[in-house]
């Protein structure tokens, strides 16, 4: 009597199976985060659009006088206000003409990176919301905003067209305003960057740069970012101007990060004798 032979386990079915699988988990995975981009994205855009139309009612009717909106009369700081309302976290805004940064800016000094992983209503986000850094300060003679870099191009993912010296040139000015004042600033310096070990030396770790009111700190930090810098803009920041520096991630290096450095026009001086 022949025996019976043997059969194999099915391995490449198995294997053909496991792949399937790992497949539709894959494509769920994507299509999961590609809603909640999609979601987290359009939720700023309509805190965006909302400035917008507060800004467009101003313009076809005039403020109640003595508001601070008829001193500026663009309308900005009402809408900034009615947002401060809904978050007292809110303590600006940022926007750069010609890109798709146009945010808040939230501030909590007690936990500078609270909005790192949260939404404008405190929801929890990937993407996150553009903050105040640590030791720096909204009406600050130099303020640190931070913020990701979304492959969706949300947040601050253009800021690396930055590198470019033609986009410089093209996007020269930066509007960054507080709850109190709205502010225009031009483009200093774009520069690659890291963020450094305790045992670095002789490098520049302009994140550290928070406290610019002593002459000779300010042009340490100026003349570093202008060295730096990967082309020339010609603007010369002096003592006594307000700066704003921009930051966000980028991966030419481990921890590599991104800054553009801008500076206050029209007036925008701290105020230091």
């Amino acid at each position: 009597m022949r025996r019976a032979k043997k059969k194999s386990f099915p391995w490449r079915r198995v294997l053909a199976v496991l792949c399937v699988a790992v497949l539709v988990l894959s494509g769920t995975m994507v299509a999961r985060d590609m809603i909640r981009s999609r979601r987290e994205k359009a939720a700023y855009q309509v805190l965006a659009q909302r400035v917008r139309e507060t800004v467009s009612l101003a313009a076809g009717s005039p403020a109640p006088a003595g508001e601070a909106v008829a001193q500026e009369g663009s309308g900005r700081l009402e809408a900034y206000a009615q947002l401060h309302q809904e978050n007292p976290d809110m303590a600006g805004w940022i926007a750069i003409p010609g890109t798709s940064i146009d945010y808040p800016v939230m501030y909590t000094p007690q936990d500078p990176e609270y909005y790192l992983r949260r939404a404008f209503d405190g929801s929890d986000a990937v993407s996150g919301s553009i903050f105040v850094g640590e030791g720096s300060q909204p009406q600050g003679e130099h303020v640190i905003l931070y913020g990701h870099q979304m492959d969706d191009g949300s947040m601050f993912a253009d800021l690396l067209q930055y590198a470019e010296e033609d986009f410089g040139r093209e996007h020269p000015t930066l509007m960054y305003d507080t709850l109190e004042q709205e502010g225009e600033y031009q483009l200093v310096a774009a520069f690659y960057s890291r963020v450094y070990t305790s045992e670095d030396q002789n490098v520049f770790r302009y994140y550290q740069y928070t406290d610019l009111s002593d002459a000779q700190v300010f042009q340490e930090y100026v003349e570093q970012v202008e060295a730096a810098g990967l082309y020339e803009t010609g603007v010369e920041p002096q003592y006594g101007d307000r700066l704003l520096t921009l930051s966000t991630c980028s991966y030419h290096t481990g921890e590599g990060r991104f800054v553009v450095v801008a500076c206050a026009t029209g007036g925008e001086e701290t105020g230091r004798a």
